[in-house]
């Protein structure tokens, strides 16, 4: 019967999207590397996609549960959060989302 619960388990998507200021993105991408390094219990993967020719992104950090993401932050992470902060155009929007559906290559 776990395995079966285990099945309805589902992931959690912390999305933020954001502009970086003008050249900014590359450093920006630095940061959050180094600050995605320091998770560990309930960490399943990230992504930071950035829209061509700008300094626009989003960043998708997916999870366990929401409550892991509280659970990884740091004094190291804490920061390299103050260090990135500067370098916003303006301040990201943020969000979780469930993740409902997840397909991948056989």
């Amino acid at each position: 019967m776990s395995e079966f619960l285990d099945f309805l388990t589902h992931k959690y998507a912390y999305v933020a999207i954001g502009e970086f200021q003008p050249g900014k993105f590359a450093e920006a991408q630095r940061l959050y590397e180094k600050a995605v390094s320091t998770y560990t219990k309930g960490f399943k993967g990230a992504y930071l996609l950035q829209k061509p020719g700008t300094d626009e992104g989003i960043a998708v950090i997916m999870w366990d549960k929401i409550d892991d993401m509280q659970d990884n932050i740091s004094e190291s992470y804490k920061a390299i959060l103050q260090e990135m902060n500067p370098l916003f155009q303006t301040h990201p929007n943020t969000s979780f989302y469930e993740v409902c559906s997840e397909i991948t290559p056989e």
